[in-house]
């Protein structure tokens, strides 16, 4: 892959030749990512639906192109602030000093399938900002999508400013090779294993969005109907296909019969049908799709209780369309695929507990996830799980809502990920806080280092010490 590093070597050439990029040439940046956006996204949002499948060009507006726009958006809006280097006050013998905020260079940035666009330009907003440049690798589940990004690219940026990269595995796996200046990956932690091992030949640093097992878990004294209704909100968006998406919910013991209830209730007035529903995605590959059905009949062979939400009449899920109905599991154990694996799709587990400790105990034994969310109108409670579990983001009485605020960082912790981004924490994510020192003229406080050396000040020093 000499052509990768041949690339890499010539962004990286501009960049030091160009010097540290002015405040206009990073907004130019942003803007020119906005208007790509902008201008495109009829076809952007079709190609994307092609890739899938079908895929809910509401959703694709609102999550892919709006949320990307936002990002980048609030970047350009606040640069004027960040950029601003930080001056230390106080220092001894007339010191000067600053915190200058230096660009680290050329970024890689190797994007997922699931929110093409969104998590391209996410990080994208941050990157510009900080003064970098970027190459993009772009998942190959959503080639329609990755070739005309590539192609508009081209278009609105200057190839040595941003460069999209296509392939497959090999190319990816090449791609997470080179010696950047700083690498993004998001996607699963199997992958980001791999990723942080090839980026560590070089020493490259790493910012990893992993997913894993986020947790939901309703208290006693929460509305069940309220959680279930605003749980599968987001378990039913891109058909849960997103790193942050509910992956179980655990529920007060004896609550059973009411959750599901009030999830059929849910699924019933927001999707009334499913195949032919505009509003419903599809799974994304038919691998994934045999996947999530294995998940299914392991989960019933090892003694769960499956409840399917399909609209009346309609199948569970259709091999053709590729599209799957949400299902209920109940009674599942840790042996199940399902607690085993994140599930990204419309599986959703359903644990019961007699005292909210359990739930924390539970968590706390398990991979730390991208997100935690708790339904609870006890402000101690709250408090308690707040404090006693450890996740990339926690989310109270409702699911997901961190990720469209744009002054949160946002990041996993542990097995769900490595940094953060959005807003001013991505544009120091992005950036070297070069510590800058001015001496004064007489260099008072270096002298202490000179040989010959004082007696009197030695024994001030051991006087200090021995007190």
């Amino acid at each position: 892959m000499s052509e990768l590093h041949s690339m890499l070597r010539t962004m990286k050439t501009a960049h030091i030749d160009a010097g540290p990029a002015d405040i206009s040439t990073r907004k130019q940046r942003l803007k020119k990512s906005i208007a790509l956006l902008k201008d495109n996204y009829t076809a952007l949002c079709g190609a994307m639906s092609d890739d899938f499948g079908h895929r809910s060009h509401y959703q694709s507006v609102l999550a892919d192109i709006m949320s990307a726009i936002g990002a980048l958006k609030h970047s350009h809006d606040h640069l004027d602030e960040w950029i601003k280097p930080e001056h230390v006050d106080d220092i001894d013998g007339g010191i000067q000093a600053w915190i200058q905020q230096q660009p680290v260079g050329v970024v890689g940035v190797i994007s997922p399938w699931n929110f093409p666009l969104n998590l391209a330009f996410g990080p994208l907003a941050s990157i510009f900002a900080a003064g970098n440049r970027a190459m993009l690798k772009p998942s190959e589940l959503t080639p329609r999508t990755s070739a005309l990004l590539k192609e508009l690219v081209a278009q609105y940026f200057d190839p040595q400013e941003l460069t999209v990269v296509t392939g497959g595995a090999d190319v990816g796996k090449a791609f997470s090779a080179l010696p950047f200046d700083h690498l993004v990956f998001t996607g699963s932690g199997a992958v980001g294993k791999h990723i942080m091992r090839a980026a560590a030949e070089n020493l490259v640093p790493v910012t990893l969005e992993l997913g894993g097992k986020s947790p939901v878990v309703v208290d006693s004294d929460y509305d069940i109907t309220i959680a279930a209704a605003r749980t599968l909100t987001v378990k039913t968006f891109n058909t849960g296909q997103i790193c942050m998406s509910p992956d179980y919910i655990m529920i007060p013991e004896g609550s059973e019969s009411a959750f599901q209830a009030a999830s059929a209730e849910f699924i019933e007035q927001s999707f009334p049908s499913m195949i032919d529903n505009e509003d419903y995605t599809t799974i994304i590959t038919d691998r994934h799709f045999a996947r999530l059905v294995a998940m299914l009949d392991d989960a019933r062979d090892k003694g769960a209780n499956v409840v399917s939400l399909a609209p009346q009449g309609e199948p569970d899920y259709d091999t053709k369309t590729r599209k799957m109905a949400i299902h209920l599991i109940f009674g599942v154990t840790e042996e199940m695929d399902v607690m085993q694996e994140e599930i990204f799709g419309p599986l959703f587990p359903v644990k019961t507990y007699t005292q909210l400790d359990d739930t924390i105990e539970y968590i706390n034994a398990h991979d730390r996830p991208l997100a935690a969310y708790l339904f609870s109108d006890n402000s101690a409670n709250q408090d308690k799980f707040a404090q006693h579990t450890t996740s990339g983001a926690l989310v109270i009485n409702d699911v997901m809502t961190h990720a469209s605020l744009n002054d949160l960082p946002f990041g996993g912790v542990g097995g769900s990920g490595i940094g953060a981004y959005h807003g001013l924490h991505g544009f120091r994510e992005f950036t070297h806080a070069k510590p800058v020192v001015v001496q004064t003229p007489q260099g008072e406080s270096g002298l202490r280092l000179r040989a010959p050396y004082s007696q009197e000040t030695l024994e001030a020093m051991t006087s200090f010490l021995d007190a």
